[in-house]
């Protein structure tokens, strides 16, 4: 088990890995939609959520995979009525065969944010 860190996503704010690679496998911990370059998240949830998925894949690429190699994905929201707008803005990121998900509403997330998003990934076996 090695940790996987990268400089182009917002920092933990805990004492946790960016992410963890086990096995064949990548463990990414719950990243949001805060902007690396400025620490800001923008206000939409389905901006909010394509920035937590490009954090998602800075932390991949820096294992060695990509978001298609995405096996499993929880995804974490704060209004459940923030569904619809969650799923355009995640379809367009992913493509088929999509990862198995689970979706859940939480009262609050540890920032001020809507959307959290955890996965794991294949390594590739090149």
């Amino acid at each position: 088990m090695h940790e996987i860190t990268t400089d182009d996503v917002p920092e933990a704010l805990g004492p946790y890995s960016q992410g963890i690679v086990s096995g064949d496998t990548v463990h990414v911990s719950g990243k949001t939609g805060v902007d690396p370059d400025t620490g800001e998240a923008p206000e939409s949830v389905a901006e909010q959520t394509t920035q937590t998925l490009a954090n998602v894949a800075a932390i991949l690429e820096a294992a060695g995979t990509t978001p298609d190699a995405i096996v499993t994905a929880t995804v974490y929201l704060t209004d459940m009525d923030d569904y619809d707008a969650v799923n355009e803005a995640y379809e367009s990121f992913l493509s088929e065969p999509y990862p198995a998900r689970t979706c859940v509403e939480v009262s609050r997330l540890p920032a001020p944010l809507d959307v959290e998003i955890t996965v794991t990934a294949e390594l590739d076996d090149d």
